[in-house]
């Protein structure tokens, strides 16, 4: 029993996670390069190494035949009868045992490096399937170096690759600090497996809310849709399966707590949670929170919603930089145009009276009129997106004619747009110029509403002159409980009353 052989198989087995049988056909594939070494690149090698004794038998496998075709796999039957006794026939395989002290230090040098190779690739390959399977999970490692914005973190048996644009803008990741990550996904390169890692992935919020809500991992809370701009805001719309359960009170938990704790995760980010809906007016209003939507209007060949919010609701909805009405459109998987009450009733108006009909353009007679009405097609914007198949489809407009007139209605349906869009805009200047403020600066001028001056600063006031104070009398001219008298007595009447007060002393 070789105690050496065994006692290394183990401690691969331990150090590198590899199955024992791994390490032993790794061992296996060395000795026979090794043996090809000696006896040519040809030779039919059998190398076993018993996993229980740890003893390794090297053998050379050459077949008998009437005339040698390859001296490295042939053998002349006499030969063989010679070597191996007279029983031996044309087409048996004879074998010998070759002893390992025979190999040299250069075949030895080649079963190592093949050993190691088999092992480091084994080793690949575990790691790759192991980690694999672990896509769209967390995982939690210690950051190992920070380089040019590019985190490389341990995972244990691998680094992990956290690349500069899939992290949390403004959060600092120091060499040595534990961090969680969400796997986006696992390359097999020529270097070995690359797992690649982020904080800023909508899945990554995903992932925090299933870990802290048991909702979730149950099935009974489902989160429809998540929208990100990492370390400033999330949206995430839920729905339960369950009557008796609120979605959004599971994620949210006892004061907060649940939602908090993915908060700190995420470097202060802020999640906003709403119900989610099939019905796509519905969730685009509570996407919007916390602004309170007055019309929706779905364009639903485009995908397009015009959203009418109230002039004091505007500034909530758009939210800082913009970023409530941004999320809210990627939750939603709508475009979202979002107008103020007044804006649309302009955009109403001037649409209404700038709208012009099918008949009016040019190109476009009566007969005309009525074959595009036959096949479904009576307004400008029709004309405008039909395609040239429909378009032929009218007997009196050969080829030519047809790509003509569509030509013409996209210009005039552009036009038209342009048109609109900067009459609304003019009306919309001329209506916020008719708008006065409730506190004009301008009638107020340098002064503030004392009087004085903003730009001038008084050091010491003026000595009162004139008789504005004429019914105060002058300093020196009376006792201080005649002052008294005269603080309370009313300035303007010049019949002064006593206080009958005015003798009694007050304790302070």
């Amino acid at each position: 029993m070789d105690h050496n052989i065994l006692n290394a198989l183990s401690e691969i087995t331990r150090e590198k996670s590899i199955e024992k049988a791994v390490i032993i056909e790794s061992l296996e594939a060395g000795l026979q390069s090794a043996a090809r070494k000696k006896l040519g690149a040809e030779a039919n090698i059998d190398a076993r190494v018993d996993p229980d004794t740890g003893i390794m038998v090297v053998e050379q496998v050459k077949t008998v035949v009437v005339e040698i075709d390859d001296p490295d796999t042939d053998i002349a039957l006499e030969e063989a009868q010679i070597e191996f006794g007279d029983e031996v026939e044309v087409g048996d395989e004879v074998r010998w045992e070759l002893p390992l002290a025979d190999f040299g230090r250069n075949a030895i040098l080649v079963a190592k490096q093949i050993l190691v190779q088999k092992v480091r690739e084994a080793e690949r390959a575990q790691i790759f399937e192991e980690y694999k399977d672990r896509v769209n999970e967390i995982i939690v490692g210690t950051v190992q170096q920070v380089d040019r914005g590019n985190v490389l973190v341990n995972l244990g048996r691998t680094e992990a690759l956290m690349p500069y644009r899939e992290q949390i803008r403004g959060e600092k990741l120091h060499q040595g600090k534990t961090v969680r990550a969400f796997i986006t996904e696992v390359l097999d390169s020529a270097k070995g497996p690359q797992v690649i890692l982020s904080r800023s992935h909508p899945g990554f919020l995903k992932a925090l809310f299933h870990m802290e809500v048991p909702e979730i991992q149950e099935g009974i809370v489902e989160i429809k849709a998540v929208a990100r701009e990492p370390g400033t805001r999330s949206k995430i719309a839920v729905t339960s399966n369950d009557d008796r359960v609120d979605p959004v009170g599971s994620c949210v938990g006892m004061k907060g707590s649940r939602v908090q704790a993915v908060t700190r995760e995420l470097a202060g980010e802020r999640v906003d949670i709403v119900p989610w809906s099939a019905e796509p007016s519905l969730l685009i209003s509570r996407a919007l929170s916390p602004a309170i939507v007055s019309n929706i209007i779905l364009h639903r060949e485009r995908n397009e919603a015009t959203v009418v919010v109230g002039e004091d609701q505007l500034s909530k909805a758009i939210g800082k930089e913009g970023k409530n009405v941004r999320l809210a459109a990627k939750l939603t998987e709508w475009k979202i145009d979002l107008v103020s009450s007044r804006e649309y009733a302009t955009r109403q108006r001037v649409t209404d009276e700038m709208t012009m009909k099918l008949a009016e353009m040019e190109g476009v007679s009566e007969e005309l009129l009525i074959l595009l009405e036959e096949i479904g097609i009576s307004t400008i914007e029709q004309l405008a997106d039909a395609s040239s198949d429909k378009v032929r489809e009218i007997p009196s407009l050969d080829e030519e004619s047809a790509e003509s007139l569509l030509a013409t209605a996209q210009v005039t349906r552009n036009e038209l747009r342009k048109m609109i869009e900067k009459t609304i805009v003019e009306e919309m200047d001329k209506e916020a110029a008719e708008e006065r403020p409730l506190f004009d600066d301008d009638a107020l001028g340098d002064e503030d509403i004392g009087g004085e001056k903003i730009d001038e600063a008084v050091e010491d006031p003026p000595e009162p002159k004139g008789d504005i104070f004429k019914d105060f009398p002058a300093e020196g001219d009376t006792d201080d409980s005649a002052s008294e008298d005269s603080d309370n007595a009313d300035a303007g009447d010049e019949d002064k009353k006593v206080d009958p007060f005015a003798n009694t002393e007050l304790e302070d």
